[in-house]
């Protein structure tokens, strides 16, 4: 089922979707921050992609809560979106040989993950609160704060240090 498909009907469907969508980007996530974090040379950006790991875990945790909360099945659909930009980052990691040029670019695919997961998570908040379901809310808004303090402390990692080394 894609984003626009025809069995979305109502809000409640798009909010269910998009919660499995999310649920399938964040499992990816999970699986592919290892290898960024290997990849990494800068001792800041390796721990922050660490930490980042361990509170993706806790966003998948997160998600299967709401799930429950909002009683259907915590399943995920393929979300061909977050697949891409991964490989990208895959591709443009693989292609810098300068590892201070790579922490660079570890940070924009890192950016462009977590912003991705901000527009996922910044709907589905507007969507819980217009549906009635402050608590799958209060939730969601937990992780999408979370997410945006990681993007905050990638742009500070960035502008502070890894790219001046990479100029």
């Amino acid at each position: 089922m894609g984003f626009f498909s025809k069995d979305i009907k109502t809000l409640d469907d798009l909010f269910v979707h998009t919660l499995r969508d999310i649920y399938y980007a964040e499992k990816q996530i999970l699986k592919n921050l290892p290898t960024m974090v290997s990849q990494a040379t800068d001792q800041q950006l390796k721990q922050g992609l660490e930490a980042h790991h361990r509170e993706t875990e806790t966003h998948i945790t997160r998600l299967e809560q709401v799930f429950k909360m909002h009683g259907v099945a915590a399943k995920a659909v393929d979300c061909p979106a977050i697949d891409g930009i991964l490989k990208e980052a895959s591709d443009l990691t693989g292609e810098v040989a300068d590892k201070q040029v790579l922490d660079a670019g570890i940070i924009a695919a890192a950016q462009a993950v977590e912003h991705y997961e901000i527009t996922r998570y910044g709907s589905l908040v507007a969507w819980a609160k217009m549906l009635g379901r402050a608590d799958c809310a209060q939730v969601l808004q937990q992780t999408l704060d979370e997410e945006k303090a990681t993007d905050r402390k990638l742009t500070t990692l960035a502008e502070m240090g890894v790219n001046r080394k990479a100029a």
